[in-house]
């Protein structure tokens, strides 16, 4: 059930995610002017008649984050109630603690129509929706396999968590973009880092761990994923900071699915990292690990 939600909760981030961008870049956040009603109306009985132009992307906004937060508590209790790992229970209610901050930043950016709260409001989304990817693979049959030991565990792990930091730091100066139209030199220096660490990790990988469909499988995924989003962030470039005119509708695509193609290298690079520290171990420590159960059992 946790693992099932836990997928559920992934599906409606992501999907946050996407409707988000598309508030952001058509200039719908402040459709609705007040919250958490809207127009006056309990967000849930708001007539479907009225939502036109930026407010049936900003409502839609509203009521798809309302149910990611029924499905974050959903998980939460289901963890609180079956999951025997403490640290996951409580990463369950870390979850639901988030989601609730997640939610009043996003009427706080309406209120006092603040950019800086949407920075923090788009980064927090991301960073929410990396730990909803967390909970499903800690609720997944595949966690419990055995860790192999591998000389080249520790510098691997070491690049995959290397590869998501400055992911999510390339997320971060996105957001800064789309708002203050600033940090496009930190966000063009992550790019170039990521196009130099992504092919190196997923090259490592094939290398070391080619039989390994777990780290195998990925790792692929994370370099396709980059040249989309690379192939994507110039598109958004051209289209905020050249006079390249675009065909219609592309203007809008490319910033949006650039966000959303974000969040999917992050996922992906998540899984990646958490998979190298869950599957590989130093030899150090297997041979650590022999020594302490013959000291025990003696």
């Amino acid at each position: 059930m946790a693992h099932r939600l836990a997928l559920a909760l992934c599906a409606g981030t992501l999907a946050l995610i996407l409707v988000g961008g598309l508030v952001t870049n058509t200039g719908a956040a402040l459709a609705v002017p007040d919250w958490p009603t809207t127009f006056g109306y309990n967000m849930f009985i708001f007539p479907w008649s009225q939502m036109m132009g930026g407010v049936f992307y900003e409502h839609s906004h509203r009521l798809l984050g309302a149910a990611v937060g029924l499905v974050t508590i959903a998980l939460a209790a289901a963890l609180w109630l079956s999951e025997p790992r403490g640290w996951l229970r409580w990463l369950g209610v870390a979850a639901l603690l988030a989601v609730i901050l997640q939610g009043v930043l996003g009427g706080l950016r309406v209120l006092l129509v603040e950019d800086g709260i949407a920075i923090v409001h788009g980064a927090l989304a991301q960073a929410f929706f990396g730990l909803a990817v967390c909970l499903a693979l800690f609720t997944s049959p595949s966690w419990g396999a055995a860790a192999v030991p591998s000389s080249d565990a520790a510098p691997l792990r070491r690049l995959a968590l290397l590869t998501t930091g400055v992911v999510y730091l390339q997320i971060v100066f996105g957001a800064f973009l789309t708002h203050f139209g600033a940090r496009l030199d930190g966000h063009l220096l992550g790019a170039a880092a990521l196009a130099v660490l992504v092919p190196a990790l997923a090259l490592r990988i094939r290398r070391a761990h080619g039989d390994r469909k777990a780290l195998v499988l990925p790792a692929r995924f994370l370099l396709a994923l980059l040249v989309v989003q690379l192939f994507l962030g110039l598109g958004a470039y051209a289209g905020r900071f050249t006079d390249l005119v675009l065909p219609p509708y592309f203007g809008l695509a490319f910033p949006v699915i650039h966000r959303f193609t974000g969040g999917l290298l992050l996922a992906a690079s998540l899984v990646l990292t958490l998979r190298c520290h869950r599957l590989l171990s130093p030899p150090e420590a297997r041979v650590a690990g022999r020594l302490f159960s013959r000291e025990a059992a003696a």
